[in-house]
This record gives C-alpha cells, sequence and structure tokens, in this order.
C-alpha cells in the first residue's frame, strides 16, 4: 500500500455539514402534504382498557383520523425465539396496558399541533391492575403476572449448570449484591419515522425514512407485518444523531406510521417528544447481581458464582437475553477456573429494556471488578495487586474462559502496567495516606478496572462494494450504518490506502435499502471489522482487476505490475509505463468493481485498564472526578483521531453510569426520571480531560487485524469510576456503594459505617 494513509490521523470529512447544519435528519426532511402521526400513551403502568373514547379528538379541526388497535388490525410483534409468544407486543395496546407509555392510540392531522392537541382529548377508561416493578419480586410466585396466559413474569432462564464445587480450595469465599441500574439511551436525536407510500406501476410499495441504526433489520420485520414484497420496501435512513443501540431494528412505532401511511395513501411522519422518548424508546441494563468468589490466600481466584436477575420491562425483547453476553464475559481477564452462572429475565410494569452501548458486556465488568475489589479488601491487598496476580498471561493466547468465550489476542498485564504508570499511581496511593492521616474531610479515591469485551459477537456477514468509475473516482457501498461513528472517513482511508487514490476521490454510500439492499447493520462494534473487511477485500479485488487490464495493455507480465506511489498502475521500476485509474475504467468492456460479504467466524475481544480519580467530601457526599485515565486495546489502529473519538464518547457514558444517571420509577410504575430536569446525566463542565493512551494487539481473525472500539470506554469506566468513589470511603468503613454514586446515596453509606462503627 504505497503511501497508506492506514494507521494515521485523518480529519472525520463526515463533520462540516454536520457542524453547518447541512445534515437532514427525519424531521427536516422535506414532504409536501405530509401528515402528522401523535400518539397516545398510557398514564397507567398496568390496567386494562375499558374504553377508548376517540370521538370528540376525531372532530376537532384538522384531524384526519384517530386510531386503536382495532382500527388497524395489525398482528403483534413477534418475540425473539427465545422469549415466549405469549409476551408478544401490539403495536397499539389491545386491552391491556403494561407500562406509563405504552401507545394505546394514535392521532393523525395536518399539523403536528393539531395532532398534539386531539391527542389530548382523547379519553381512556383504565381499570387499574397490581403493579410489580422491581425485577427480584417479579421473579417471585407471589408477584402479580403480566401475562396470565404465560402463568408468570419469567420470559427467559439461562442455567449454564450448577457447580457445588466451585469453590473447592477456597480460603475465602467474599460475597455481595451489585446493582447495574436502569439506564435511558438519551441519544441527541429521537425517535423517528416518516413513511411515504409507493404504488408505482400499480404495486402496492412503501418508502420509509427512520432514524435507525439497521435498515434491513427494519425492512424484513416492516414488509412481514404489512404484507408487501420486501423489495417493495424501501427503508432509507437519513442523518442518524445517536442511536446507542436503542434504535436497532423496527420499533412498534414504526410499524403503526407506515401502516397509516398505506391506509390513508399519504405520507405520515412521526417525531417523538424528549419526554416521549425517555419513556417509550427502550431503556438499557437493569440488572442485579448476586455474586460469590471463592478466592485463596494469597488473592487467586479458585471460583466465581453469579445470579443474575435482568428486568426485561412490560414486553421482553433483546434485553431478555443478553445476560448471555454477560454469561460470555464472566471471568473477564481473568483466570477463573470454575464458574457456576445463571440468570432470569423477568417482566415488570416499565420501558422494554433493550441493547444499550456495551450490552451485556459491561454489566460482567461492573460486578467483577466489584468482587475483585472485595477480595482486595478482604485480604489486605492492593486492588492492583490482586488484579495482576490474576490475569490470563499473555502466553495463553488464544485462550478459552470457563463461560466459554475464545478469547483471540491480548496482553492484559501491559495495559494495566501503562495506565497505573500514566497515572501516577504510586503517588495517588501516597497523597491518599497523607490525606487519611491528616483527617482530610476531602477524602481521595483511586479506582482501578480491567476489562475485556467481545465485540463482532453476531456473525452476520457485512456487505460491501467498491467501483472505479470513467474519471477515476470510486464508489464503496456498505451495508454499515453510520451513526457518529465516522465510518464515512475511515471506508475512505481503507479504498485510498488500497487503491492508492485521494481520499475526495472516494464517495461511501450507505444506510438505503434501495441501494444497499444487503446489510448486517451498525451494533456491538462490528463496523470496522466486518464492513471495513468487506471493503478492503472488495477493493483488493479491483486492484488485481486492473493490474491484469494493465499487464494487458501495457504488454507486461501481471507480476511486474504494481501500484505505484503516485497512485497509477504499472510496470515496476518504470514510471512512464503506467495507467491511471481513469484510463484503466476506460480501456475495459467490463467495469472495476468487485463486491464482498465478509464474514467472521470467530469474536474479537478488545481489552485495557482504566483509572479514575476521585474526591469525595466526607461531610456532603458530593463527589468530583479529577482524572480518567483509559488505556484500551482494539487490535490494530486505523485511525487514531476515530478510535479517541470513540473512546472519548464511551467514557463520558460509563462515567454517567457511576455517577449521574438512573431511570427510576415509584411503587406504581410512575416514572420519576421521565424529563431531563430529573434524569441527569453530565456536559463538559462535570469531566475531566480524559487521558487516554492504547496498545496494539492485532486480531488473527480479520485482514485489518482490527476488533471493535465503540463501547469499550463504557465498559471499563464505570467500574473504575464505582470503585474510586468506594475507595475514597473505605477507612471510614464503607464496603460498597451502588450507581450512581449520588451525594444523598454517598451521604447515607457513610453514615451507616459511622453508626455501625460506633
Amino acid at each position: 500500500m504505497p503511501g497508506s494513509i492506514l494507521g494515521h490521523p485523518v480529519l472525520r470529512t463526515e463533520d462540516p455539514k454536520i457542524l453547518l447544519g447541512d445534515a437532514r435528519y427525519v424531521d427536516d426532511l422535506d414532504l409536501p402534504g405530509a401528515l402528522h402521526a401523535v400518539f397516545v400513551r398510557s398514564t397507567a403502568a398496568h390496567a386494562r382498557l375499558e374504553g377508548v373514547d376517540t370521538e370528540e379528538a376525531a372532530a376537532m379541526p384538522g384531524v384526519v383520523g384517530v386510531f386503536t388497535a382495532a382500527d388497524l388490525d395489525l398482528e403483534p410483534i413477534a418475540p425473539m425465539s427465545m422469549i415466549p409468544a405469549a409476551m408478544s407486543r401490539p403495536p397499539l395496546a389491545v386491552d391491556t396496558v403494561r407500562f406509563v407509555g405504552d401507545a394505546v392510540a394514535v392521532v393523525v392531522a395536518e399539523t403536528r399541533s393539531a395532532a398534539v392537541d386531539a391527542a389530548g382529548e382523547v379519553i381512556v377508561d383504565y381499570d387499574l391492575l397490581p403493579v410489580i416493578v422491581d425485577p427480584t419480586r417479579a421473579a417471585g410466585e407471589d408477584s402479580p403476572v403480566l401475562f396470565p396466559d404465560h402463568g408468570s413474569n419469567v420470559a427467559v432462564v439461562l442455567d449454564f449448570g450448577r457447580h457445588p464445587d466451585v469453590f473447592d480450595g477456597a480460603d475465602h469465599v467474599i460475597s455481595g449484591r451489585f446493582l447495574n441500574q436502569r439506564l435511558a439511551p438519551v441519544p441527541l436525536e429521537v425517535n423517528g419515522a416518516a413513511a411515504v407510500p409507493d404504488d408505482t406501476d400499480g404495486t402496492p410499495g412503501l418508502t420509509l425514512w427512520v432514524s435507525n441504526q439497521h435498515p434491513v433489520g427494519v425492512r424484513d420485520p416492516l414488509a412481514r407485518a404489512l404484507g408487501l414484497p420486501a423489495d417493495r420496501v424501501r427503508v432509507v435512513c437519513p442523518a442518524v444523531g445517536g442511536g446507542f443501540g436503542a434504535k436497532i431494528g423496527m420499533a412498534p412505532e414504526h410499524l403503526v406510521v407506515a401502516a397509516l401511511a398505506r391506509r390513508l395513501g399519504r405520507a405520515v411522519r412521526w417525531v417523538e417528544t424528549r419526554s416521549e422518548s425517555m419513556t417509550a424508546m427502550t431503556h438499557g441494563r437493569g440488572h442485579v447481581h448476586d455474586v460469590e468468589m471463592g478466592v485463596r490466600a494469597d488473592g487467586t481466584v479458585v471460583g466465581l458464582r453469579v445470579e443474575v436477575t435482568a428486568d426485561s420491562g412490560a414486553y421482553p425483547i433483546i434485553g431478555a437475553i443478553l445476560p448471555m453476553f454477560t454469561h460470555q464475559m464472566a471471568c473477564g481477564v481473568y483466570r477463573i477456573p470454575k464458574l457456576d452462572y445463571k440468570a432470569t429475565a423477568v417482566t415488570t410494569n416499565t420501558t422494554p429494556v433493550g441493547a444499550y452501548r456495551g450490552a451485556g458486556r459491561p454489566e460482567a465488568t461492573a460486578f467483577l471488578e466489584r468482587a475483585m475489589d472485595l477480595v482486595a479488601r478482604e485480604l489486605g491487598l492492593d486492588p492492583a495487586e490482586v488484579r495482576r496476580r490474576n490475569l490470563i498471561p499473555p502466553d495463553a493466547f488464544p485462550h478459552t474462559t470457563a463461560s466459554g468465550a475464545s478469547y483471540d489476542s491480548g496482553d492484559y498485564g501491559a495495559a494495566l502496567d501503562m495506565v497505573l504508570r500514566l497515572a501516577g499511581y504510586e503517588e495517588l496511593r501516597a497523597e491518599q495516606a497523607k490525606r487519611r492521616a491528616a483527617g482530610d474531610p476531602l477524602a481521595l479515591g483511586i479506582g482501578v478496572s480491567t476489562y475485556v469485551e467481545v465485540t463482532g459477537a453476531i456473525p452476520t456477514p457485512e456487505f460491501a462494494s467498491v467501483e472505479v468509475h470513467m474519471d477515476g473516482s470510486v464508489t464503496a457501498v456498505t451495508g454499515t450504518v453510520p451513526h457518529g461513528q465516522g465510518h464515512e472517513t475511515a471506508f475512505a482511508q481503507i479504498v485510498s490506502a488500497t487503491l492508492g487514490v485521494p481520499m475526495e476521490a472516494v464517495k461511501v454510500v450507505h444506510s438505503d435499502t434501495g441501494t444497499v439492499a444487503d446489510s448486517g447493520g451498525t451494533f456491538g462494534s462490528r463496523s470496522l471489522q466486518f464492513g471495513g473487511s468487506s471493503i478492503l477485500r472488495s477493493a483488493e479485488v479491483v486492484l488485481e482487476q486492473a493490474r491484469a487490464r494493465a499487464a494487458e495493455l501495457l504488454e507486461a507480465a501481471p507480476d511486474d505490475i504494481v501500484l505505484t506511489d503516485d497512485g497509477r498502475v504499472g510496470v515496476a521500476g518504470s514510471p512512464a509505463q503506467a495507467l491511471s485509474w481513469a484510463e484503466l475504467a476506460q480501456a475495459g468492456e467490463e467495469p472495476l468493481a468487485a463486491a464482498e460479504r465478509w464474514g467472521q467466524h470467530s469474536n474479537t475481544y478488545p481489552f485495557g485498564a482504566h483509572v479514575a480519580v476521585v474526591e469525595v467530601d466526607t461531610d456532603t457526599g458530593s463527589v468530583s472526578l479529577q482524572r480518567m485515565v483509559a488505556v484500551d486495546d482494539c487490535g490494530r489502529i486505523l485511525n487514531p483521531l476515530l478510535v479517541t473519538g470513540q473512546v472519548h464518547g464511551g467514557l463520558a457514558q460509563g462515567i454517567a453510569q457511576a455517577l449521574f444517571e438512573e431511570f427510576s420509577y415509584d411503587a406504581e410504575g410512575m416514572p420519576l426520571t421521565s424529563t431531563l430536569a430529573d434524569y441527569l446525566f453530565p456536559s463538559a463542565a462535570e469531566l475531566p480531560s480524559f487521558e487516554t493512551a492504547h496498545t496494539e494487539t492485532p486480531s488473527p481473525h480479520n485482514p485489518l487485524g482490527a476488533k471493535g472500539i465503540g463501547e469499550s470506554g463504557t465498559i471499563g469506566s464505570t467500574p473504575a469510576v464505582q470503585s474510586a468513589v468506594v475507595d475514597a470511603l473505605a477507612h471510614l468503613g464503607v464496603r460498597h456503594v451502588d450507581m450512581p454514586a449520588t451525594p444523598e446515596r454517598v451521604w447515607r453509606a457513610i453514615q451507616e459505617a459511622r453508626v455501625a462503627d460506633g
């Protein structure tokens, strides 16, 4: 690759149109005559629908219609195969509502304001039913049941085996219950969709513009639900303002909006409000972990037992099976010879739980790192040293864990050593001891976390194609869907490096099933290793086509044809005997083009180590994050700027979970944090400047040597910050503080420890 720009920082080419306001989101689309849809949502957490009176709303000015489940007659959305069919979700509630935010009806009007006004006039008669919001209670036999036909709230049980000898050889068994609280994704752009009927040549069809991470994952179930051929449903994802896992595939609202457009023969647009998004968009996390870890006197682990209770919300979807990933990563970076793991996913009268940045993997790291801290405390050892004693050594790869995960490559000790050095760990411990000796009320806490996660875990191959045009420009088509990652920049870099063309000559096409009918989608930190590898392979085939064509035109042996330093194809050592890409494209009857569907048969496992430094005011419980030091390894780094950007975003979200964010309900299922006035997440003002570095351990599983990076920061930072808070209070007798470590929660932990100490 002459003059390759791979591995070098390249500014994102996507940013100017976003920064200048030229990007177009669903709500920006110019759709003349489009109607506006507004959903009427349940204000009760659990109730029978005794009646929905739409008469007055339907008669209001500008209203085209008010529709209930009976009017649209749509089939329930079938759950994933592991989830009972009885727990299917109707697009609009039928007979029963199961959470505050459940859609009861939809108003369609000529203007958004008219639709909003009419929605307020729809009268719903609720017969209230018992409510359950605590997932541990929901699993019990005496709990109210959301789906009587199923007979219990248990949606999925994942039992990977009971091992009565799991603690054989242990000198100590530490235990704890750790909560991984429910989070709202809060993407900058809320959910939205615009459906346009398309009956070209009398054949029923539809175009759906949607803010989503996986257009094919919307198209296929939508086509089935509407009874249309898949090729008559076009799904387009314009600019997407963040997803974080909450915008994967078809939402119930997408189906309703599309059905309305087909029924009314007009374009219909729906964009939710922020408060609506907080309760209607899927949430993340929501785990309760009961953990026991057996260790020898020197701190080495002999076995781990974990019982997970996962809150699936009112309608179990992917959140109910994410504990599989938690199991997969339950051993983390450590040599844990025995694992006993069981997870139970239950339904509650709360917003459904879906994927959220990390999706099952942060939960594993969180409980594992808390357990390691408790081991260190129990044995009087340094937390970093306990981790070091249990790390999988670099000569053990590939390594299969007790959970069956097959780690591809790694040097976990190198990442830990680097982060401790960058943080000045010994100096921090000395400063901490000095403050404690002086009785300083501003306590210093140092938290250490080491992690490994799985990326590319869903093996669906990814499509890509590369074609050189007559003017020498190149189009790269990809099935991945950018929503902030920098795909256009990264993929153009790959083409530029492979073909020797300038990046500005490469156009990256994506996010439209009318152009890219085959797509694996964007989730699970898979885009570079799947989509990037497909583009690389396609570009390499195009280069071989060009070499063969150049050999024929220049009457040279194919083996003598090379890509020159100036981006032409010609005879090695003879600059005058070389052809430009435009000349090569114009010379042949067949286009210079290739397509690939790269599939990865094994997962990749990025890893890292983080250190957080906090100050805690022991008088008020206030926590201030002073430093966040992160060393991450995502295999081969294609563009350091993109990697650093992804790490920064992940760190911010991970820190937010540790210190700020929690979506909570009262006992009656009423959301307590459904607006951004109540649901806290940090701005830049609450965060320090991040200190980041990387090690590079290439993966053998794809030609780029890449591992995912989009979620790593979220996985490593959360337990580091939580551990730092607990560490700051350890000398006061505090053993654990649940997330988020709010001032009130921290203050109460301090008071309880003081009372216990007498």
